[in-house]
């Protein structure tokens, strides 16, 4: 582990992470600021696999794995997030959920 930092204080900080970015996908009227917020919690939870695999199993590398694997699918997620937004602006010139909401009828 991390000299001076305990377990306890990574996981206050990833799981205050976990909620901002909660409490952004909930409250946010933008898509990108969604967007940003859904690659919050995603991070959280990758920082999370990482440091309960570091306390309980040091010499396994499983919970790297398992954060390589979440940063590649919010890599893959992102990139086409990005595409789906730029296709909405490019219809509607704004990127407002209620503005996309107009869209169904």
């Amino acid at each position: 582990m991390i000299a001076g930092i305990s377990i306890y204080e990574i996981l206050t900080v990833t799981t205050i992470l976990f909620f901002i970015g909660v409490y952004g996908f909930i409250t946010r009227k933008n898509l990108i600021s969604i967007l940003i917020s859904v690659e919050l919690i995603l991070n959280a939870s990758a920082v999370n696999f990482v440091i309960i695999n570091k306390y309980l199993f040091p010499d396994i590398l499983q919970g790297v794995y398992f954060s390589i694997f979440i940063i590649a699918v919010a890599a893959a997620e992102t990139a086409l997030a990005i595409s789906i937004i730029i296709n909405l602006y490019r219809q509607i010139s704004s990127v407002e959920v209620e503005d996309i909401e107009t869209m169904k009828h």
